[in-house]
């Protein structure tokens, strides 16, 4: 069972509490896929998504996607590596040396015998930033999806479709799914700024995402005023 903390869609959350129960009464393998708000949990205060996450058997998040960390960096953690050993264990008379068993031997948790030092990167943005500049960027950042939020709430015509947790926000013109896919063609067509859409229970909302680190307050009000003026010139059709 794979459990997301973190939806790709709408940025929602699994309850790892109460599919934990449903997998240990059953014996099975429990995987939480946290790959973009697993950065998040960096964070004390919201920790509380991932509650029951001790009851998960392995655990994924992609530092390169909200860590700071470049394209590709994805880190796993197993309750029992030694499942994944067993199944992936490659060690003909050619492959062996003297230390051994000494230390986890990473060539038998994945297909591939090889592997790039990934987590080098990883280790040079720890030591750069810090635990507390990290937790600085995230909370920056949702702070800044909440200002998106609360201009879309000040005007009538706009609703957010999910909860504003991470930096996701998810909105739409009150109104038909074809008239929120039109509004998305003309944001998307004046060149100003791209989002992405999705669709949840047939209904057709917009995504704003904050990615970089270099976004800042004059970002969100620019990318709001693009919003703004497109709905216009849509309504007015």
């Amino acid at each position: 069972v794979v459990a997301t903390l973190g939806t790709t869609s709408s940025c929602a959350f699994d309850s790892l509490d109460e599919l934990g129960d449903v997998c240990r009464k059953h014996d099975v393998w429990l995987h939480v896929d946290a790959a973009y708000a697993g950065s998040a949990f960096i964070c004390p205060e919201y920790r509380y998504l991932m509650k029951g996450v001790e009851k998960a058997d392995s655990f994924n998040f992609n530092p390169h996607k909200w860590m700071l960390v470049n394209f590709d960096c994805s880190a796993m953690w197993l309750k029992q590596p030694r499942w994944i050993v067993d199944a992936f264990n490659v060690d003909p008379l050619y492959l062996k040396h003297d230390q051994q068993g000494s230390a986890p031997d990473y060539r038998h948790w994945q297909i591939p015998l090889g592997r790039r030092f990934r987590s080098l990167k990883l280790w040079f943005v720890l030591r750069l930033y810090g635990v507390e500049n990290i937790q600085n960027h995230i909370r920056k950042q949702i702070a800044l999806a909440h200002l998106f939020e609360k201009l879309c709430l000040d005007d009538e015509r706009f609703e957010i479709y999910e909860e504003v947790t991470m930096g996701l926000v998810c909105f739409r013109l009150k109104g038909s799914n074809d008239i929120n896919e039109a509004l998305l063609r003309r944001i998307n067509g004046r060149g100003k700024i791209h989002l992405v859409p999705s669709k949840v229970d047939d209904v057709y909302f917009l995504r704003l995402a904050i990615c970089s680190r270099y976004t800042e307050d004059n970002d969100i009000n620019i990318s709001w005023q693009e919003v703004k003026e497109s709905a216009e010139e849509v309504l007015a059709e």
